[in-house]
């Protein structure tokens, strides 16, 4: 039986990553050994979407409310890379980590796999 999933962010600065997990968005963890600390994750969901490129994985943050949730990050310093945009899916948008890559985060206008 599968009991859980273990999501990897490859990094250029994966210490400052790491604090930016546990500091702003507020993820406990553990040391899973040598300072390498390893996160838990709020509920989650798996989609498979159809391509037509190689295929690649992506990870979504998702909040309830997209707008609060940007007024805390903003209070925290956390750059903004993206300008909400508005899907069929949900409101879309994406934080800035301290190794330059880009978080993307949505509040979900679907249905969602965890509440069933």
């Amino acid at each position: 039986m599968i009991s859980g999933a273990h999501v990897i962010l490859y990094s250029q600065d994966a210490q400052a990553d790491r604090v930016f997990i546990r500091d702003v968005l507020g993820f406990p963890g553990v040391d899973a050994g040598g300072g390498w600390l390893v996160f838990t994750l709020p509920s989650a969901e798996v989609a498979v979407h159809p391509a037509d490129w190689p295929p690649r994985h992506e990870l979504y943050l998702m909040c309830d409310d997209l707008d609060a949730q940007l007024g805390e990050f903003r209070a925290k310093g956390v750059e903004i890379t993206r300008p909400v945009s508005e899907q069929r899916w949900g409101r879309l948008t994406a934080v800035r980590l301290p190794s330059g890559a880009e978080l993307p985060l949505y509040e979900p206008l679907h249905p969602l796999a965890h509440d069933v």
